[in-house]
């Protein structure tokens, strides 16, 4: 048997060593100071800094030259452990009915200091950039009008200046949140505001910027809580922390997913700079991609060996992982390997700095125009075929269709091990709006879709009214509902739990409501269409991404609402849903009509730019892409219609059923009634005859 957990007076369990209270203190100065030799070794082993300054060229001076990498270390790991702390108090330590553990509202406290850090690392990453890119002292930055004009005219400016707004806002509102909901909405905001730098920086300019934007936005959004959750778990254990044996658990999982993430997002960012793999051994970009490889590989084998050992080790000492262990005897194996890992990540996030700052080698093909615009080549006339077989695959879109696929396949295959049914129909639905995806994503209508606007269309009708009538009848919510199991703590949140509280938020009602869905999905096309936003997103591969986003994200709220199958905030009775299709579709119709009757092309600008020398004009092609949008609405009216009859029939018989089940209780209640009023008066006349006798 174990010993009790909690033992000794109150004062004693207060009590702490003397000789160990100190210990986690030094271990955050030396990963600090870890990752920053980590930094200066790889910045004069890459060459940042030791490129030689140019007689009659302006130069910023040493000191930018050193501050700005340092400053984007503080900006990484500030926001690394707001993420962390955050995550530990929401994810890692478990809350009981709604609210959170006192353990983690200190650290939702602490998290307003470290964002305040994060937002100062991101001020001065701004000014120091503005000084390198002007190549001017920072004094003089500081002191002039360069700093305002920077942040309103580049899109680096503003990227940064939004993480220290940002930033700023999550070190205010932590001061009072106490919720799982609120600490929630605030780790949400700061993973958000990781990723302006990287989607604005070097790899939108790359070569292959498709592959290079996807897989550094990946990359961030994977070791930031990987990275804040092991320093944050570190402190926790090395604390005594509570429930540290349920924490340890959760982040082992997590943990798993995030090197999953964090492999597969960096060899995509090795291979958009690196197109060959010589250069990773002739190139101070590759050696520092090595290096960083090899780090990498030392800490998937801290994770194994946390799996295979000090966790089991911590889960034997506290099984239940309610309370802490016991008093002057934290799990020191546990923690001396997560500082290990802690010094190796810190290390590696200090190369990963080097590398930004690091030129990586001169691309072997010509840069021309239409390839910085694009990120490839002008492609030859368009043509079925080329359509069909001119592939290229999006690392978002590739990443999101493994990941929902996956996860429904594992849903379903739990269902079944545990002898329960799951619709064949509906798997064959969710898999079939996967195939569109891929079918407009990743095919040659993705070459196509940025050069022309017909094309555009295409891919905008089936990800906004085709892809979202097979997801929405695949069932997925009731499928998460139904495999994932409770928490395993009463009162705590686990996945369940927090599907079934954003089903029931506010927001989600409001946002379901028949109304809001509907006016999403029909304004939100003129709105983008008919205002300067459309040009301005196809800049850039962002945008062109959020647009693809976007029309899924509100067919699907549409679909949802109209025939969707899983659980929605407000359902609408049959009629009233046709009468809303009916009212809608025709929008669409006048959309399509009103792009054909164009006088003037829409995002002039970007379509000139690109110099396409065949096919149709410009004004004549949007007009081909109204023509799609004006006949394409009949597709999925019929294929909602279709489900709707199916689903109406379907409500109709099991409400027969119903009926017939009431029906069969309350006839033989009433045959029970009235055997038991014969069997009274059989009683009653036996009673009567035994009087007169």
């Amino acid at each position: 048997m174990t010993a009790p957990v909690r033992s000794g007076p109150p004062s004693a369990r207060g009590a702490r060593s003397p000789v160990r209270s100190h210990r986690p203190y030094v271990a955050a100065a030396l990963v600090g100071f870890t990752s920053l030799a980590a930094l200066l070794v790889a910045l004069v082993a890459g060459g940042a800094v030791r490129e030689k300054v140019i007689s009659g060229l302006a130069d910023a001076g040493a000191l930018t030259r050193w501050g700005l990498p340092v400053a984007r270390l503080t900006m990484d790991l500030g926001g690394a452990l707001t993420v962390g702390t955050l995550l530990c108090a929401v994810v890692l330590l478990p809350s009981a009915k709604g609210v959170l553990d006192p353990q983690a509202v200190r650290y939702v406290r602490a998290t307003s200091w470290i964002a305040v850090g994060w937002a100062a690392g991101a001020a001065a990453t701004l000014i120091f950039t503005v000084s390198d890119i002007l190549g001017e002292p920072v004094a003089t930055v500081a002191g002039g009008n360069e700093l305002s004009s920077y942040v309103g005219q580049l899109p680096q400016g503003t990227a940064m200046m939004i993480v220290v707004l940002l930033a700023a806002m999550i070190a205010l509102l932590t001061r009072t949140a106490a919720t799982p909901g609120s600490a929630a909405g605030l780790l949400v905001v700061a993973l958000v505001a990781l990723l302006p730098p990287p989607l604005t920086g070097h790899s939108a300019s790359s070569p292959n910027h498709e592959l290079a934007i996807s897989g550094l936005a990946m990359h961030v959004v994977a070791l930031a809580p990987w990275i804040g959750g092991l320093l944050v778990l570190g402190w926790h254990a090395a604390h005594d922390g509570d429930h540290l044996g349920v924490a340890a658990h959760r982040f082992s999982r997590m943990a798993l997913w995030c090197f999953v993430a964090v492999g597969v997002s960096g060899v995509a960012n090795a291979i958009s700079r690196l197109p060959d793999p010589a250069q990773l051994f002739t190139s101070d970009y590759g050696r520092l991609v090595l290096v960083k490889a090899v780090l990498f590989t030392l800490l998937g084998l801290a994770g194994w060996l946390h799996r295979e050992r000090t966790l089991p080790a911590v889960m034997a000492h506290n099984p239940k992982g309610y309370a802490r262990p016991a008093i002057g005897r934290p799990p020191w194996p546990f923690v001396r390997l997560i500082a290990a890992e802690a010094f190796v990540m810190a290390a590696t996030m200090g190369v990963a700095v080097a590398l930004a700052r690091t030129a990586p080698p001169a691309p072997s093909a010509d840069e021309t125009p239409i390839r910085s615009l694009l990120g490839f080549d002008m492609p030859p006339p368009l043509s079925v075929g080329r359509l069909a077989t001119m592939w290229r695959p999006d690392l978002f879109f590739a990443v999101l269709v493994v990941v929902l696929g996956g996860l429904y396949v594992a849903g379903v295959t739990r269902l079944r091990r545990r002898g329960d049914r799951w619709p064949v129909g509906r798997t064959i639905s969710w898999f079939v709006g996967l195939a569109t995806v891929v079918a407009v994503t990743m095919t040659g209508v993705a070459t196509y879709a940025p050069v022309l606007f017909s094309v555009h269309m295409i891919q905008h009708m089936v990800l906004s009214m085709l892809t979202p009538i097979f997801l929405v009848l695949g069932a997925p919510v009731t499928l998460a509902l139904r495999a994932l199991k409770p928490a395993a703590i009463r009162g705590d949140r686990g996945p369940r739990e927090w599907l079934t509280a954003m089903l029931n938020s506010r927001a989600a009602k409001f946002i379901a409501h028949p109304a809001t869905a509907t006016i999403i999905f029909m304004a939100s096309t003129y709105a983008l269409y008919f205002s300067p936003l459309f040009g301005y997103l196809m800049r850039a591969h962002v945008g062109h991404l959020a647009m693809l986003v976007h029309f899924m994200a509100t067919g699907t709220l549409f679909f949802w609402v109209l025939i969707g199958v899983d659980p929605t905030p407000r359902r609408l009775p049959y009629i009233a849903k046709m009468i809303l299709l009916f009212v809608t579709m025709p929008f669409h119709a006048f959309f399509g009509i009103a792009l054909m009757n164009l006088g003037q092309p829409m995002a002039s600008a970007w379509y000139t730019s690109l110099h396409r020398p065949w096919g149709p004009s410009i004004l004549a092609d949007q007009h081909t892409g109204g023509g799609i949008a004006w006949a394409f609405g009949e597709i999925p009216t019929f294929i909602v219609l279709i489900a709707m009859v199916f689903q109406w029939f379907a409500e109709d018989q099991r409400v027969a059923r119903r009926e017939e089940r009431r029906a069969d209780r309350a006839a033989a209640r009433k045959q029970d009634d009235e055997l038991s009023d014969y069997n009274a008066y059989l009683a009653s006349l036996d009673k009567r005859a035994r009087s007169q006798d």
